[in-house]
């Protein structure tokens, strides 16, 4: 049956919906859909066979979801107090702003980690730079081409578990993005024995975000997984904005001193 057949049968089935939203999400997925619901940014019809049916709205709240997470970096928790409020504003017979979408709360457009226009904010990180992309498998020697280091301090990279290569030697691309991060950190008199405490920072702040997410993957509804991985990256997107905050005001403090 069509989407439009779907719809005509009395709402749209989660694939239909999928097909709608895949042209300007093309990461979207049903497990994306059903977590979504799950944490109340929609609520889809039930059929008496327990089939989910989404209306317009819904298909039109999803939207504002998506949007808002790509486009704005907010986290679930934000979106959600905003559908709420647009709710509360529609019961009331207010009509909605319709025409500024979801609020940037201040941070100015651009990728991940793009400084906001507000002096007071430090950097803000999507939660969508924590989703896994597609497999890369870098050689040692690539690795050294693409970064610019030599085979020295790759070497003291690995031994101080900064960049840890895969079981058959291979590295990944965010393994390049630390080699080069830590050699223009290097070019500021910061050796690699320096860079250990930042990386014992990751993994204390890895260890209380396993902790958090590590019950709800384990619980046993079809959707447990789906929310414990949307969890770690929203955790992670926040923990990377507090570090931020946390230097820039630190740094702020060691200049004013």
């Amino acid at each position: 049956m069509t989407a439009a057949g779907q719809r005509a049968g009395g709402g749209m089935s989660i694939g239909a919906v999928l097909d709608l939203l895949r042209p300007d999400f093309p990461d979207v997925t049903i497990s994306k859909i059903r977590f979504l619901e799950s944490e109340g940014l929609i609520r889809p019809d039930r059929t008496p066979a327990g089939y989910r049916r989404f209306s317009a709205a819904d298909c039109e709240r999803l939207r504002f979801v998506l949007t808002a997470q790509r486009d704005q970096y907010l986290p679930l928790k934000v979106i959600k107090e905003q559908l709420d409020a647009i709710d509360h504003a529609a019961a009331r017979g207010v009509p909605p702003d319709a025409g500024r979408g979801p609020r940037r709360l201040g941070v100015v457009g651009g990728p991940a980690g793009a400084v906001s226009g507000d002096p007071g904010r430090a950097t803000t990180v999507s939660p969508e730079e924590f989703r896994p992309g597609p497999q890369v498998r870098i050689s040692r020697a690539d690795l050294l081409r693409q970064s610019g280091i030599d085979e020295g301090f790759l070497t003291e990279l690995v031994r101080a578990g900064l960049i840890v290569p895969g079981r058959a030697g291979f590295f990944d691309q965010a393994a390049v993005t630390l080699a080069v991060t830590a050699k223009a950190m290097a070019e500021f008199g910061l050796e690699v024995r320096h860079l250990r405490a930042f990386k014992l920072a990751a993994d204390r702040e890895a260890g209380l975000v396993a902790q958090i997410a590590g019950p709800v993957a384990k619980g046993r509804d079809a959707g447990a997984r789906d929310r414990a991985d949307e969890l770690v990256r929203e955790l992670a997107a926040l923990s990377v904005t507090l570090h931020a905050c946390l230097v820039t005001a630190a740094v702020r403090s060691a200049l004013d001193s």
